[in-house]
C-alpha cells in the first residue's frame, strides 16, 4: 500500500514536559492576523510587537522559527463567549488572542514528506518545510517537510528518524517512498543554536 498525500503539519512526539501541557508556552497573536492552523510553525510578527504570525514556506536558509503552534483563545465577537481552538480562524477575536506554541529546543515532532519522501540517508541532515492553506474542517495544519531544501544549512528543523512502525501504515513505507514520515525536531529556532 502507498502512502497517502494527507499532511497535518507537526505533530509533538517528543520533549521534556509531561501531559497534557508538554512545554508549550503562551505568546500573543494579533486579532487581524491570518488563520494559523494546529502544527503550523509560526514565526515572530515583528520583535517591536511581540505577536505571532504563520510562518511562510522555508526556501534555502536562513530562515528562522518560532516554534509551533498548538492552539489559542479568546473571546469571540460573534459567540459573546471565550472560545478554546485549536487553531486561529483569523478573526471574531476582541481584543488580542492567546495562542499557545511549543518552542522547547528538546522537542520533537513527526511530519510529512513531499513527493519525493526520505530515505535513512537524510537522518542528521536539515530540512525546511511548504506551508500549507490549512484545514478549516479540523483545525489541522497542511504543512509538510520539503525534501528540496534537505542538506540546506540554517534550514528550521532537523531530520531525527524516519517513522517504520506499524508496517504497513501510513507513512511507514521508506526510503524515499512518497509522502513518508520522519521525525524532526528544531534546528534554527529562536532559542535554540543552529548548525
Amino acid at each position: 500500500m502507498a502512502n497517502v498525500n494527507a499532511p497535518f503539519g507537526f505533530d509533538q512526539r517528543a520533549g521534556n514536559g509531561s501531559a497534557p501541557t508538554y512545554e508549550q508556552i503562551a505568546v500573543s497573536i494579533s486579532s487581524s492576523a491570518a488563520a494559523i492552523f494546529f502544527g503550523d510553525p509560526i514565526q515572530w510578527n515583528s520583535p517591536a510587537d511581540g505577536t505571532i504570525i504563520q510562518a511562510p514556506s522555508s526556501s534555502g536558509g536562513p530562515f528562522q522559527i518560532a516554534g509551533i503552534f498548538v492552539g489559542c483563545k479568546y473571546l469571540s465577537v460573534s459567540q459573546k463567549r471565550t472560545v478554546w481552538s485549536n487553531y486561529w480562524p483569523g478573526s471574531d477575536a476582541n481584543g488580542t488572542v492567546e495562542g499557545y506554541i511549543v518552542n522547547d529546543p528538546n522537542a520533537k515532532f513527526v511530519a510529512q514528506t513531499d513527493a519525493t519522501g526520505l530515505a535513512v540517508s537524510a537522518i542528521g541532515q536539515t530540512i525546511g518545510f511548504t506551508a500549507g492553506a490549512g484545514n478549516t474542517a479540523n483545525g489541522l495544519s497542511t504543512a509538510f517537510l520539503d525534501s528540496t531544501t534537505l542538506g540546506t544549512a540554517n534550514e528550521p528543523f532537523k531530520v531525527v528518524d524516519l517513522i517504520v512502525a506499524p508496517p504497513g501504515s501510513q507513512g511507514t513505507l521508506q526510503n524515499g517512498q512518497p509522502y513518508n514520515y520522519a521525525v524532526v525536531m528544531f534546528n534554527n529556532e529562536w532559542t535554540r543554536t543552529v548548525d
